[in-house]
C-alpha cells in the first residue's frame, strides 16, 4: 500500500503539471493562428484518441507516461506538412520569429504561473509551520561561536524577514549558494534583540542538499522532556517511568529538552542510565537500561515524549500573497540555475541531480504530511520543470529558444543541417542526464 500511495502521489503531482505545460504551448499556438494536429499526454504509440474542435485536433494518450507533446502543422516533417496551400499561413515555421518564441516559451511560462498561483493560495490560506525559535547550539558549532542563545527566535537573515523555520532554512541555503556570511537577527526570549554573524567560510562549506541549519548548530526549540506514554514491556516500563514524569537529569547531566533525553537513550544501549524525574512535585530517582535496536544499533527506552515545538501560522492578504508567490518562484528558479552552474564548474557535486525515484519518494512523504505540504511540493516541482525546460539543450524548449534568439540576432534561421546535428547531440546529452539522475536515485535508495 505504501508503494501504491507513493506512485499515486507522484502521478497526481507530475501528471497535471505536464498537461498544463503542454496546454501553454497549445493555447498560444492557437492564439497565433497555428494549426494544432495533436495534443498528446505521454510519448510513443497512441493508445487512445478523440478529435475535437474546428481543426479536428487529436487529443491523445500515449503509451509511455513520460512527458507529452503538441504536434503542429510543420513543413519540416512530411507527416505534419500542409497538404493544402490554403493552410500554409497556419504552418509553424512560416510564423514570425517572435510568434515562434511565444509558442515555445509558453510551456515553461505555464509552469511558473502554476507555481505562483499555488504558493499565493497557500500564503493566503495560511500555513502552520514550526517557528524559527532555536534550542541551545552545541558547543563549538558555528551558531554557538557566533553567539546564538537557546530559546531565542530568528526574525531575519541578511536583512530578509523570517517568520518560520522553513524560511530560516531557505535563507541559509541562499547564503550557502552565494557563499556569503549569514547575519542572523534574533529576538531574545527575555526581551530585546541582538545579531549573530556566521562567517562566510562556515556557510560556504555547507552541503545544500543536506540539513544546512543543523550543520551550523541551528535546531528547533523543543519543550521539556515530559513522558506522554510508556510502551508496554519496554525498558521505560521496567524502570518505573510513568506518563507525566518530567525528566530532569540523566547520569547527573541536566536534560534540556525531549531531544536531549532521546539522544541520551540512543547513545546508552545496554547500559544503565541514572535518571532524576519530577513526579507530582517530588524528585524520583530511577535507573533505565535502553534496549538495543537491531536495525540501527541505538538504545531505545520505548517511551513517547510530549515534544511540541512552537508553531506559527504564516498568512498573507491576496496582493501580498501573490507578491510572495512571485518572489518565492523567482528565488527558487535563480537558486536552481546557480546550482546547475556550480555543478558545471565543479563547485557542487553531480550527486545533486535527482530523478523520478527521488521525486516520487518526496511526493509520497509530503502527501502523508498534509495537503498544504503536498501542494508546496507540487509548486516547487512545477518551478523545476519550468527551469529545466528552459535549459539551452537541443530538443528542450530552451534549445529551440536559443535557435530563435540566434535568428533574431543574425536575421536568418539556423541551417537545417546544424539543427539536425544539434538535435542528435541534445538527445544524447538528455539521455546521459537521465541515466545520471536514475543512478543517483538508486544510490540514495540503497
Amino acid at each position: 500500500m505504501g508503494l501504491l500511495y507513493t506512485v499515486l502521489a507522484f502521478a497526481l503531482a507530475l501528471g497535471p503539471l505536464i498537461v498544463l505545460h503542454e496546454l501553454g504551448h497549445y493555447l498560444v499556438a492557437r492564439a497565433c493562428g497555428v494549426k494544432v494536429l495533436r495534443f498528446s499526454i505521454g510519448m510513443g504509440r497512441v493508445v487512445w484518441s478523440r478529435r475535437f474542435g474546428r481543426d479536428g485536433t487529436e487529443w491523445a494518450i500515449s503509451a509511455l507516461p513520460l512527458g507529452g507533446y503538441v504536434k503542429m502543422l510543420d513543413s519540416r516533417d512530411p507527416e505534419t506538412a500542409p497538404k493544402d496551400e490554403s493552410e500554409l499561413h497556419r504552418e509553424f515555421t512560416r510564423q514570425s520569429v517572435w510568434r515562434r518564441i511565444a509558442i515555445v516559451g509558453a510551456g515553461p511560462l505555464a509552469n511558473f504561473l502554476v507555481a505562483i498561483a499555488l504558493l499565493a493560495v497557500l500564503f493566503m490560506h495560511g500555513v502552520e509551520e514550526p517557528a524559527a525559535r532555536l534550542r541551545a547550539a552545541p558547543q563549538g558549532s558555528a551558531a554557538q561561536l557566533a553567539g546564538v542563545r537557546g530559546g531565542d527566535t530568528v526574525v531575519a537573515v541578511n536583512g530578509n524577514p523570517v517568520q518560520s523555520w522553513s524560511e530560516l532554512r531557505w535563507q541559509i541555503v541562499h547564503a550557502a549558494v552565494d557563499k556569503e556570511a549569514a547575519r542572523l537577527e534574533l529576538r531574545a526570549q527575555g526581551g530585546g534583540s541582538y545579531a549573530a554573524v556566521i562567517p562566510a567560510e562556515r556557510i560556504a562549506a555547507l552541503d545544500v542538499e543536506g540539513d544546512v541549519a543543523k550543520a551550523l548548530g541551528l535546531d528547533l526549540w523543543r519543550a521539556r522532556a515530559r513522558i506522554e506514554r510508556v510502551l508496554p514491556g519496554g525498558a521505560g516500563e521496567r524502570a518505573g517511568l510513568r506518563p507525566g514524569d518530567l525528566v530532569l537529569r540523566a547520569d547527573g547531566r541536566a536534560v534540556e529538552d525531549g531531544q536531549a533525553f532521546s539522544e541520551a537513550m540512543h547513545t546508552s544501549a545496554g547500559r544503565s542510565v541514572q535518571l532524576e524525574v519530577e513526579r507530582a512535585g517530588r524528585v524520583v530517582a530511577l535507573a533505565v537500561t535502553p534496549e538495543r535496536d537491531q536495525a540501527s544499533g541505538r538504545g531505545m527506552a520505548k517511551v513517547l515524549l510530549a515534544q511540541p515545538v512552537e508553531m506559527v501560522t504564516v498568512r498573507s492578504g491576496p496582493f501580498e500573497a501573490l507578491a510572495k508567490g512571485l518572489e518565492r518562484t523567482w528565488d527558487t528558479s535563480a537558486l536552481t540555475i546557480k546550482m546547475i552552474g556550480k555543478m558545471i564548474t565543479g563547485e557542487a557535486s553531480w550527486k545533486n541531480v535527482t530523478g523520478p525515484i527521488t521525486i516520487a519518494d518526496y511526493a509520497g512523504q509530503t502527501a502523508r504530511v498534509g495537503l498544504a505540504t503536498y501542494l508546496q511540493f507540487i509548486a516547487f516541482i512545477s518551478i523545476s520543470l519550468g527551469v529545466m525546460n528552459l535549459l539551452p539543450i537541443p530538443v528542450l524548449d530552451g534549445g529551440h529558444l536559443l535557435y530563435y534568439s540566434l535568428e533574431v540576432l543574425t536575421g536568418r534561421p539556423l541551417p537545417a543541417r546544424v539543427g539536425e546535428l544539434a538535435q542528435r547531440f541534445g538527445v544524447g546529452l538528455l539521455f546521459m542526464l537521465m541515466a545520471l539522475a536514475v543512478f543517483n536515485d538508486l544510490v540514495r535508495l540503497l
